[in-house]
């Protein structure tokens, strides 16, 4: 009997984490993964903040909280083995006043259902020898919240020897069943693709490479792209934090709110926020895509969506439309910001999975369609969680 032939979309940390999974487990079977960019880790891989989450805030049971524990160990393992950097810097959650602290210890009964390690609350005082320069009367500490850089962390999965074939600059443009064989199709001239099994990690692209399947998919939700913009702090105002410090997030709104992130480099970034991206892959405010504009406004989960978070939505651009406003609600937790201790930073874009009634899908989902495994909605903590997210999908296959 041959061996099965794997293949899988999307060259992100997620898609590469599958790949080695099914190379461990079927030592010698053809797995192949394809992207049509020319590098891996293109797109949220190479654009995340690089922190590696604890588990802090997720529903207990749920996909995101089991598997981001999994994943969390299993991706120190990994860049032990591989001599990536990976930093315990530690986390803050600050409640700024007293009105915030009833919803700071619903945030510590869920992460003490999710087995965070080492969290511990801590007053004022104590706050003060962690982050000096944070302000508020009560916090969360999480000392192995970690960063690391991820696009390395991919990069390390694709060594001499890893067990599967990578081919970049093939976008899969067509995708049919033909016997017991699948069939990805690429620009002209490119031969091919076949395979027993698919798996389509396609990020900010998965909805509509689902949709080649061309049945399930249609029924799931679509992909609405948010940009994330960030602020750096200027190299002699990065003592201004040591750490990780997040405020308690506002329940109106469905992000967690502008933080402070160190990054393995040593810079400090302010951000992100979130908002609507004009483009799949816009990361710039002038990246625009007539086509996938009128693709989110012909859609009623766009509309509904947007009815039901209008409010988030002005929130968010005013502080992307100015720099004092954004400036200013990050001071609320590190008073001593001054506008003038920050410069722009690159950006990312968060695949936001929109169900067809408006909501926002909050937990990992993914779907199977016979051969065909879709990824349809992986977020933060997406990348923390994408090696127990492998096994998890490789436990499916």
């Amino acid at each position: 009997m041959s061996e099965t032939r794997y293949a899988v979309v999307g060259a992100g940390i997620i898609g590469l984490a599958t790949a080695r999974e099914l190379a461990r487990r079927r030592p010698g079977a053809p797995i192949t993964v394809v992207d049509k960019e020319t590098s891996v880790a293109s797109h949220q891989t190479g654009h995340n903040s690089g922190v590696v989450h604890a588990g802090i805030y997720y529903p207990p049971g749920s996909l995101k909280a089991r598997l981001c524990a999994q994943g969390r160990s299993l991706l120190r393992e990994l860049c032990e083995e591989r001599k990536v950097p990976y930093e315990e810097c530690g986390k803050v959650v600050v409640a700024r006043d007293e009105a915030e602290v009833p919803a700071l210890r619903a945030i510590e009964a869920r992460a003490r259902q999710n087995a965070v390690p080492g969290l511990r609350w801590v007053g004022a005082g104590e706050l003060a020898e962690i982050e000096p320069h944070a302000s508020g009367v009560a916090a969360l500490h999480s000392p192995q919240t970690a960063i690391v850089d991820f696009r390395k962390v991919a990069e390390a999965m694709v060594e001499p020897g890893c067990g599967f074939t990578v081919r970049l600059g093939f976008e899969v443009r067509s995708i049919r069943s033909s016997g017991d064989t699948v069939v990805l199709s690429g620009p002209p001239g490119e031969e091919p693709v076949v395979a027993d099994q698919v798996v389509i990690c396609a990020g900010l692209q998965s909805d509509r490479v689902a949709r080649l399947v061309g049945d399930h998919a249609s029924r799931g939700p679509m992909i609405i792209p948010f940009r994330g913009e960030y602020w750096r702090l200027v190299p002699g105002r990065s003592r201004l934090v040591r750490g990780l410090v997040y405020p308690v997030p506002d329940p109106r709104y469905p992000f967690l709110g502008v933080h402070f992130t160190r990054r393995v480099g040593g810079h400090v970034d302010l951000g992100p926020n979130a908002v609507l991206a004009l483009a799949r892959e816009g990361y710039r405010r002038r990246d625009v895509d007539a086509g996938d504009l009128a693709e989110a406004l012909r859609s009623r989960a766009f509309w509904r969506m947007a009815r039901a978070n209008w409010r988030a939505g002005w929130h968010e651009m005013a502080g992307s439309l100015s720099k004092k406003t954004f400036v200013a609600r990050a001071a609320t937790l590190v008073p001593d910001l001054r506008v003038e201790d920050v410069v722009r930073a690159p950006a990312g874009v968060r695949a936001q999975a929109v169900d067809p009634d408006g909501s926002l899908v909050d937990d990992f989902r993914i779907t199977r369609s016979g051969p065909v495994l879709s990824v349809v909605n992986a977020p933060s903590p997406g990348a923390t969680s994408s090696l127990a997210i492998a096994e998890h999908i490789c436990d499916q296959l």
